[in-house]
């Protein structure tokens, strides 16, 4: 599917980035060397008539992403993260396309509800509504349950959608394999991950039971966090392209009036989405990754309320100790200890110079927390610490990108609530609780308990893997202590005694 076809749909892309005028000023953020800007030109100025117009009153670049379809769009908001890959400027410019589209027939999503759970709509919906959002994968409907009359938000997947995409993203894989191929120089940024990356975001969100499953693990993880709140979901009317929710009753974020008029606090609910965001990603490891106003509501009790769960984002724990050391460095203005952390993490190599890092890592940061707090920008930051590790060698962390693009949106959210909020006041807190519980001597228990669980677990199989390796014909038993390399089944042994000490000794301690 990756294959030399996928040329003509890089023809069409092209066409229309020439058509638009995005070509240029792609070719120009990006600093494309020769043999890029050549090929892009060579695809794209001779077939311009075959492009798509776009609408003329937007800007180049979102002008043509948003003439191209969803699949464009859904790249063009991941890229909107990467101001490494795309530029500052133009990564400003993808933020703010609108993943938006006209409706599908209700008659079609009748049918398609109906055919994917197996019934008839009146059996399960006493009433179904005309689409109230559409989006470029799914649309809403409000309905109320036969069953006891409750509010439900019905969402439908569109018709056609997943081939659609599967035939945009064969192409994205073969455009980013010719990227690789024509500029050495972007292999450290790894394009080819970021469209793997982008795929399976798009394949979860084209099948809605994983978005169900996502939004019940949300709800469980989040159940005893005090302002904040999750729909729950109907497992029973929801199914690969029906999902079925409580209804989210609500005054939207962006509606910043509507929010005045009820009373609410918008300088506390810039705080709490700060917090409640970081508390998601450092405590959980788990988190909602398009926390943009739209999917997010205020309801009237003062709760946050988080709806559209077809993107979210997960950390292991070891990144989420690194992450979190970062930013508390930050904060501290320790940048030594941020050096130290990426060597640790094995982020810069390690022949590199940790402390000239450190200093690189100060003119970073002390521009930003010399600022007004009204100007103290996360987007800005991250883009500056790109530009750094960038001249350190430090390689992309795909397992951070949406985690970078939803901090970058978050922060937005919260500023457009109150464009005062200073973003260190309010991340301090969750950040410092978090390595209070996580790196300190209860976490360091907790780790060693955790490991002998784990030994005590593989233990009775230890001596027959010892002896399996003691009786493998290419064994080297015999060590000699003039010998510079050891067997490595002496290596085992000697690994498994420390690792046996370790725990006696965090049991006596």
């Amino acid at each position: 599917m990756r294959g030399p076809h996928n040329i003509w749909r890089l023809i069409r892309t092209a066409g229309t980035f020439e058509r638009t005028g995005a070509m240029a000023v792609v070719l120009d953020q990006v600093e494309a060397p020769r043999g890029l800007r050549i090929a892009a030109r060579v695809l794209g100025w001779p077939f311009r008539w075959l492009g798509y117009e776009g609408d003329p009153a937007l800007p180049p670049v979102t002008r043509a992403i948003t003439a191209l379809g969803p699949s464009y769009i859904k790249l063009g908001q991941i890229l909107s993260t990467r101001p490494d890959f795309v530029g500052s400027d133009l990564a400003v410019q993808l933020r703010v396309l609108q993943d938006k589209l006209p409706p599908f027939p209700t008659s079609e999503a009748r049918a398609m509800v109906e055919r994917d759970l197996g019934l008839p709509l009146d059996a399960m919906f006493s009433s179904f509504s005309e689409p109230v959002a559409a989006a470029s994968i799914a649309q809403v409907h409000e309905a109320r349950l036969v069953s006891d009359g409750r509010r439900v938000a019905v969402k439908v997947l569109r018709p056609g959608i997943a081939r659609a995409f599967r035939r945009d993203i064969d192409a994205f894989y073969f455009g980013a394999r010719m990227v690789e191929l024509l500029s050495p120089g972007a292999r450290r940024l790894r394009p080819m991950d970021v469209i793997a990356h982008f795929d399976a975001t798009v394949q979860q969100e084209l099948d809605l039971r994983t978005e169900a499953a996502a939004a019940g693990e949300f709800a469980a993880n989040t159940a005893r966090d005090d302002g904040f709140s999750v729909p729950q979901v109907e497992w029973g009317l929801s199914g690969r392209a029906v999902l079925t929710l409580d209804w989210a009753e609500g005054i939207h974020m962006a509606d910043l009036d509507a929010l005045d008029a009820a009373g609410h606090d918008r300088a506390e609910l810039s705080q709490r989405v700060i917090a409640m965001f970081l508390r998601h990603a450092l405590r959980d490891g788990y988190f909602h990754a398009d926390m943009h106003q739209g999917n997010l509501k205020v309801a009237p009790g003062g709760d946050i309320v988080a709806v559209d769960f077809g993107i979210m984002g997960r950390l292991d724990e070891y990144t989420r100790r690194v992450y979190a050391e970062i930013l508390m460095g930050f904060i501290r203005k320790d940048y030594r200890r941020v050096a130290e952390v990426h060597f640790e993490a094995g982020y810069v190599p390690a022949d590199r110079d940790v402390d000239l890092f450190a200093q690189a890592l100060r003119s970073v940061g002390e521009p930003i927390f010399g600022m007004d707090a009204s100007r103290i920008s996360m987007g800005r930051l991250l883009a500056y610490l790109f530009e750094v590790t960038e001249r350190f060698g430090m390689e992309t962390r795909t397992e951070l990108i949406l985690l970078q693009r939803t901090m970058v949106v978050v922060e937005g959210v919260a500023r457009t609530l109150n464009p005062h909020m200073n973003l260190w006041t309010a991340a301090g807190p969750e950040v410092e609780r978090y390595i209070r519980e996580n790196l300190g001597p209860r976490a360091f228990a907790r780790d060693l308990a955790r490991t002998a669980r784990v030994l005590a677990r593989f233990g009775p199989h230890l001596p027959t893997a010892v002896e399996a390796a003691l009786r493998r014909p290419d064994r080297t038993v015999v060590v000699d202590a003039r010998r510079s390399h050891r067997s490595p089944v002496v290596w085992f042994l000697a690994g498994a005694a420390v690792a046996v000490g370790a725990v006696a000794l965090g049991a006596m301690l």
